[in-house]
């Protein structure tokens, strides 16, 4: 049987990118770009992040993470501080500026969420996240 899965997870993602960028655009937020909202998300979960740890919720590699946080930096969004408990960690946080902008996040995910999901119904979709955790699950444990 061939299969496509990982081909289609792929093509989602690089599609999916451009209309997020895309409604980004038309919303005319540019504060912060795709890849950098997914950081964001991350942060606004749980602030005061080290590295290491965005990079594995990210799945952006420690290198390109970096200098991404440098521009973040730049642009006012994140700062870097050293834990209290381990001067060595270098943890991320979320600037005032930077927390005012989830709502906006928000409102882009919610209408990239309606187009990915037109037509499913709550159970569709339940299932297909359901599956995509496992593959997730799956792929990891060879990390």
């Amino acid at each position: 049987m061939k299969t496509q899965g990982g081909f289609l997870i792929t093509r989602i993602k690089q599609v999916g990118g451009r209309v997020f960028e895309r409604i980004l655009s038309e919303k005319n937020i540019d504060a912060f770009n795709g890849s950098q909202g997914r950081i964001l998300y991350i942060l606004w979960q749980k602030d005061g992040v080290p590295i290491s740890e965005l990079s594995k919720e990210t799945g952006l590699a420690t290198t390109t993470l970096t200098s991404m946080l440098d521009r973040m930096e730049a642009a006012n969004l994140i700062y870097r501080d050293r834990g209290d408990k381990d001067r060595r960690k270098i943890l991320i946080f979320l600037t005032e500026e930077a927390k005012g902008l989830e709502q906006d996040y928000n409102e882009v995910t919610e209408e990239i969420s309606n187009i990915y999901y037109k037509g499913f119904s709550r159970e569709e979709i339940e299932q297909l996240e359901n599956y995509l955790h496992r593959i997730l699950k799956n792929v990891e444990e060879v990390l």
